[in-house]
């Protein structure tokens, strides 16, 4: 795809095909072995399906704000995040889709930076791209973004405008390239 091209938009328009989807990543997390104290939600897109998780899992939520862009916003409490893990609290980060990478890259290394016990922490998404270049432990539905182009719309994203959501597409391009 060219970078001025416009991306194809594929709406998850059926809330019910979300919720399936949540109670597949949900069962995933319980049969895993590993249960968490805490689901984080990564803002904005893991929002909401931390809060179907925390839900289904009976479990409390906390929230990181990474999509805002704001420079060393969510520092201080991946700094707390991190104490939380090496006193043995365990911890699953939540997101909508591991694309590219670069938010669960971002969030694991400053929990890096303030020495974070990788045994009590856990990645899960709804979507998981296996070309991205960093891995998570939990999806639910997994594309190859090599072969597959389409801009996924979450039913939380589908009531912003068409342009916003193609802005969005096609501010990191190499999401879609």
């Amino acid at each position: 795809m060219s970078p001025t091209a416009e991306p194809e938009l594929h709406y998850l328009e059926y809330y019910e095909d979300f919720l399936a989807k949540v109670r597949v990543l949900s069962r995933k997390v319980r049969e895993s072995g590993w249960l968490p104290e805490f689901v984080i939600g990564v803002g904005r897109g893991g929002l909401v399906p931390a809060v179907y998780i925390s839900h289904q899992l009976e479990l409390p939520m906390l929230s990181i704000d990474h999509s805002s862009k704001v420079p060393g916003f969510a520092d201080e409490l991946l700094a707390k995040v991190a104490a939380m893990t090496t006193q043995g609290t365990r911890v699953l980060f939540v997101d909508d889709i591991n694309d590219s990478g670069g938010t669960i890259d971002y969030i694991r290394g400053l929990l890096a930076g303030n020495g974070y016990a990788a045994e009590n922490l856990r990645f899960a998404v709804v979507i998981n791209n296996q070309s991205s270049k960093v891995e998570v432990d939990l999806w639910a539905d997994m594309i190859d973004r090599a072969e597959d182009k389409r801009w996924f719309v979450f039913p939380w994203e589908a009531v912003g405008t068409r342009e916003s959501i193609v802005d969005e597409a096609l501010s990191v391009p190499e999401r879609l390239s």
